[in-house]
């Protein structure tokens, strides 16, 4: 990552407050709820969107971004690449900060649009192990 990537992602991380985890699941073995629970213990509010899941940490889920009734700083996306394209124009249209693309997650075409509209972008990289990174 160059240094400019590095200081983007700092300041996005310090800065944040709420991140909306798209993909987080219940169970207590995938990724995307470890991500969460330590997102979560470090102070972010996270905001579950799966429309299969009611609760997920103690949080209200929600089916789409777009249902979520307050403001978003990070859309975190646990899906595969080729659903990226819904999540980011979701994400352009409810003025959200940054679209977080978790490792094995890309799709250049999305980051660019969502680049070309304002938001930070950071793409096949864990928000996890950034945080903690930077908490060392």
């Amino acid at each position: 990552m160059v240094q400019e990537e590095e200081a983007q992602i700092t300041e996005l991380l310090a800065t944040a407050k709420t991140i909306a985890v798209v993909g987080l699941s219940s169970k207590s073995h995938r990724p995307s709820f470890g991500v969460s629970r330590y997102l979560q213990s470090s102070g972010y509010r996270i905001i579950p969107v799966n429309p299969n899941e009611s609760e997920v940490l103690g949080e209200k889920c929600y089916a789409r971004i777009e249902d979520i009734p307050e403001k978003i700083d990070i859309v975190d996306i646990f899906r595969r690449s080729e659903l990226v394209p819904e999540i980011v124009d979701a994400a352009i249209r409810t003025g959200t900060l940054a679209v977080w693309m978790q490792e094995g997650v890309e799709d250049e075409a999305s980051a660019e649009r969502a680049r070309k509209a304002g938001l930070i972008v950071v793409m096949n990289t864990c928000i996890a192990k950034e945080l903690h990174k930077r908490r060392q």
